[in-house]
């Protein structure tokens, strides 16, 4: 292999890497952001929802007993 053929091997390397990497850290902001209120559609929105039903819930049973 010449020098020119070790450059070549190199800079498709990184540019595999770089891709993985950017595609990896979209992921993991899309992942994330899915994760905080955001008022209404995100899933942590829906999770306080059916948290605040299921103690309204609770406290009813709680009444009754």
């Amino acid at each position: 292999m010449t020098l020119q053929d070790v450059g070549i091997a190199v800079t498709i390397a990184a540019s595999l890497l770089g891709g993985i990497i950017t595609i990896i850290r979209f992921l993991v902001k899309h992942y994330l952001a899915e994760l905080r209120p955001n008022g209404g559609s995100s899933i942590k929105d829906q999770v306080n929802r059916l948290e605040t039903r299921v103690d309204k819930i609770y406290d009813l049973l709680m009444e009754r007993s």
